[in-house]
């Protein structure tokens, strides 16, 4: 859930009837207390859920649709806000540099449910150059303005037309209900954009539409908080753990935008959230969320699975939590002092490498044993991960490596295959 707003006193849960006589500025603030599943029942059964969601910061709104699952918000996502649905295409979309027909269509599907006023406000946002590239990958165009034909082409081998004007084949017989359902709503909503964008697919028209697609998705996410991908890829730096200093002249972290999305993470008895507790300071909660951010953009590969969104959450408080162990031991005071005054990245750099340290050593060792396979494979992922056969309840799967004690377990075992 999302971390609890500090101008809010929760006491209680409040049932429908009682949140529903909230202003709507408690309302805000209140669901901000509550986990996902609980928020969304409270907006949608709410006179003015349109309002509260729409509210939603776009990264946060995002997050609510993962924590649930899309199946659970189509009733959210029907109420959202355009730059709410952008906000989800941008993160949903890209794969590194490779835009996903597959993904696009899948969320316009999703999208459509709201009907026409909803499309016409979310075409509003979107850059002619997304809608360019998109329906150039789906659709050849035939016929024209000022040059319809014959009758020969006018009958020729085509799926649809709109106009007699535009003949129309579908590249992707998967894709054509919903291609040509969002194609007929643009041509009735917006029949100059739709003329625009037919003339420029016939005319196959070279633009580096996904290059220029791609830097204006970067523009976008880098005002709401999230950085270039060569600046975010820095967080995972390796440095020694053994001589690791603390640095201090802590400067604000957050660059081009502000950070005001909210992470939705449950707050653990961990030193690290206990820490944050302490210090009781939103920039450093602004700087653990852009923190968060950069390993998104990292790994934006993972984002389409709620699971793995999840996994690179926890994995930056994991390391986070590390690292504070290893610099603080259990004292809560002089750990809230790091927070506030050690840039976090620097403090997650310790943690990632310490983690680190754990696959160089797995790399070279060999065992047929099950359990300690698994362990071992476990390491040796590209991003290690502990195996929860470790753990007291004994599950045959991985989590994030979360504490110091996590780190010497591994450890251990490892220096005993060595011996």
């Amino acid at each position: 859930m999302a971390k609890a707003g500090k101008d809010v006193a929760v006491t209680e849960e409040l049932s429908h009837k009682r949140f529903a006589a909230l202003t709507l500025a408690e309302k805000n603030s209140y669901l901000k207390t509550v986990g996902a599943k609980q928020r969304l029942d409270l907006m949608l059964e709410d006179a003015d859920a349109k309002r509260l969601i729409q509210a939603l910061d776009p990264q946060e709104f995002f997050w609510l649709v993962k924590e649930v699952g899309e199946a659970d918000t189509l009733e959210l996502l029907q109420h959202s806000s355009a730059e709410q649905r952008v906000f989800i295409l941008d993160m949903e979309l890209w794969d590194g540099y490779s835009f996903s027909e597959d993904k696009a269509c899948h969320w316009l599907a999703y999208f459509m449910e709201g009907g026409e006023p909803s499309i016409h406000a979310l075409l509003k946002q979107l850059d002619f150059e997304f809608l360019h590239l998109l329906l150039s990958r789906e659709l050849t165009v035939g016929g024209g303005i000022g040059d319809l034909a014959d009758d020969e082409e006018r009958l020729g081998d085509y799926d649809h037309t709109f106009d007699d004007v535009f003949m129309l084949s579908f590249k992707n017989p998967k894709h054509s209900q919903v291609i040509g359902s969002f194609l007929g709503m643009i041509y009735r909503l917006d029949n100059p954009l739709y003329v625009a964008l037919m003339e420029g697919i016939k005319g196959d028209v070279d633009l580096e539409l996904e290059e220029q697609c791609q830097r204006f998705r970067t523009g976008r996410l880098e005002d709401l908080g999230f950085p270039p991908f060569d600046e975010a890829l820095s967080i995972y730096a390796r440095i020694n753990p053994a001589s690791f200093q603390l640095e201090g002249g802590k400067e604000a972290q957050v660059s081009a935008g502000e950070c005001h999305a909210l992470i939705p993470i449950t707050e653990e008895d961990t030193l690290l959230f206990r820490a944050l507790a302490r210090a009781g300071s939103e920039p450093v909660w602004q700087e653990l969320n852009y923190l968060v951010n950069s390993a998104l953009v990292v790994e934006g590969s993972s984002l389409g699975e709620q699971e793995n969104m999840l996994g690179i959450l926890y994995r930056v408080c994991g390391y986070l939590n590390i690292a504070l162990e290893k610099l603080c031991g259990s004292d809560e005071m002089k750990a809230a002092e790091v927070l506030t005054g050690e840039p976090l990245k620097h403090l997650f750099q310790l943690g990632f490498s310490i983690v680190m340290e754990l696959k160089f050593a797995a790399q070279h060792t060999q065992t047929a044993d099950y359990a300690s396979g698994k362990l071992l494979a476990g390491l040796k992922s590209k991003r290690p991960r502990f195996y929860r056969g470790m753990d007291a309840d004994g599950i045959d799967g991985y989590r994030e490596f979360a504490t110091l004690d996590d780190v010497r377990k591994v450890a251990s075992l490892l220096a005993q295959f060595a011996g």
